[in-house]
């Protein structure tokens, strides 16, 4: 899941992207699971021809706004973090997105659950100077990791490391 090139400015190289947990789908198909289980039912239990098209109908509604829908959104919602900024981008027809220089971040976070600890994911808290305050990322994989790459970027920029200058090389 490579961010797109030519959405970045000259000298600026991807740290890390990412996007949420696959985690983050159970839910919805557990719902979609029951609704077939509950349309199964219904199916053979009336033997009225426009009640099961009825049922069906209600099955797809169903499928559509609790499976394809959230499916949709983790396709499309990536998180990266470049050389010189975070950015969130969001959507499929309609987009939207929030971008933060890496300088006015303050901290990046990180906080893992114990279901989030089986899944091996976590929320990400990232921490800005702006009246927003922060943005947290849900269901990050391999969060720590992330938290370590982009805490090294920061500390990078910061001058932490004048070995390193801002282009990446």
């Amino acid at each position: 899941m490579a961010y797109p090139s030519k959405l970045l400015n000259e000298g600026e190289h991807v740290v890390v992207t990412t996007r949420t947990h696959v985690k983050s789908l159970i839910l919805p198909g557990l719902v979609v699971l029951v609704a077939l289980a509950v349309a199964l039912f219904l199916n053979g239990l009336v033997d009225n021809s426009v009640v099961r098209i009825v049922v069906w109908v209600l099955f797809l509604a169903v499928l559509v706004w609790f499976l394809v829908g959230p499916f949709l959104k983790w396709l499309t919602t990536t998180y990266t973090f470049t050389n010189r900024r975070f950015i969130k981008r969001s959507g499929f027809i309609a987009k939207e997105g929030r971008t933060i220089p890496l300088n006015r971040i303050s901290g990046v976070d990180f906080e893992i659950g114990v279901i989030d600890r089986i899944f091996g994911c976590g929320t990400l808290v990232v921490s800005d100077a702006s009246t927003d305050g922060s943005v947290e990322l849900y269901d990050i994989p391999d969060v720590e990791k992330v938290q370590l790459q982009v805490s090294d970027e920061l500390h990078r920029l910061s001058g932490g490391d004048a070995h390193r200058r801002d282009d990446g090389t």
